[in-house]
């Protein structure tokens, strides 16, 4: 049994301890971003991007540290990830983005994010089981049965139709593939929904596109935006059997990425899913390392960026702010708890 397994039925069990928190890796990037979403090159050359191989290799030292529960990455990355045979003696559940609708085409130029989104999937579930090339020309093996499902509810009627039309195609296949899923609910992407209420907007989309779901065809947990402690309270209050998760957001300070850990857990949230804060970081496994100190309780969030900037020091890396700016919380959502 991978740790993943045993921390979700602990939680819905209700035998939660902090050492029961979930942390995913999320580096699917290219499934949005394109190449810039590989990260720079740590060469530091302005305009310069990292190569696929590159990022693979920094995927593969996430896995091999065995700290992460989950890593997500794109279904093509994961099938050089198997072939090098990089979950091999981990406790770490590989997970595919299994759509990529068309709010995170952030490609360089493009207007998509102006409009509401639309769904689409990449991703061949039926491939993915099925399996994929092996370090073994002639074998193939599943690459996984696990994968991150995402709709965006824009309040266009239309569009959150056509979204939700696409999710039940979603269900329907992922049953017949024995595949499972979590469940990705970014905030609206137009403007449409006043600020204010926005928060609770989400919420009530998730219960009610979730209500006429068995259990069988319901999300392993979800993933959401951090949309202060007042809403994740609600909705994670509401029903204890749906697990909730946070996404990581934008790179933000090292307390940033520490505090949202810290605050999400208090307020019930169980899952935690970092991609740029993890991809961009000075040293990577270091930031997986203190994320996971503070998911346990071990370091609160500023113990956690002195002991980063230690481990920074020691490694005669220059960090990208010095630990004064590094220790601000600067984003407007964590300044609430």
């Amino acid at each position: 049994m991978l740790r993943l397994d045993g921390k979700l039925a602990r939680i819905r069990s209700g035998a939660y301890a902090r050492n029961n928190f979930v942390l995913a890796a999320a580096l699917d990037s290219e499934n949005g971003p394109g190449i810039q979403g590989a990260g720079p090159a740590r060469s530091g050359e302005p305009g310069k991007w990292r190569t696929r191989e590159a990022f693979i290799d920094g995927v593969e030292a996430v896995i091999k540290q065995d700290v992460v529960d989950i890593t997500l990455v794109s279904a093509s990355n994961l099938e050089r990830l198997v072939a090098r045979d990089a979950f091999a003696g981990t406790g770490v559940k590989p997970a595919i983005r299994a759509n990529d609708a068309t709010d995170v085409w952030v490609v360089r130029g493009s207007p998509y994010l102006t409009k509401p989104s639309r769904p689409f999937r990449t991703a061949s579930l039926s491939r993915v089981r099925s399996g994929g090339a092996t370090p073994h020309p002639n074998a193939k093996i599943a690459l996984t049965d696990l994968g991150l499902y995402s709709v965006t509810f824009s309040g266009d009627l239309d569009a959150d139709l056509e979204s939700l039309e696409a999710y039940s195609v979603f269900r329907a296949d992922a049953a017949a593939n024995d595949f499972r899923y979590f469940l990705e609910v970014f905030n609206p992407n137009t403007g449409l929904i006043a600020p204010d209420i926005m928060p609770y907007f989400v919420n009530d989309c998730i219960v009610r596109c979730l209500a006429g779901l068995t259990e069988a065809e319901r999300p392993r947990f979800l993933k959401i935006v951090y949309n202060g402690p007042r809403a994740l309270d609600e909705l994670a209050s509401f029903d204890p059997s749906l697990v909730v998760g946070v996404l990581g957001g934008g790179a933000g300070t090292t307390r940033d990425c520490f505090e949202l850990i810290f605050q999400a857990e208090k307020y019930g949230a169980r899952v935690a899913l970092f991609g740029r804060k993890i991809n961009l970081a000075e040293s990577p496994l270091d930031m997986v390392k203190m994320m996971r100190a503070v998911a346990d309780g071990a370091l609160k969030p500023l113990e956690a960026v002195k002991a980063y900037h230690e481990a920074l020091l020691k490694q005669g890396v220059a960090p990208a702010r010095d630990f004064a700016a590094d220790s601000e919380i600067t984003e407007a959502m964590l300044k609430l708890g």
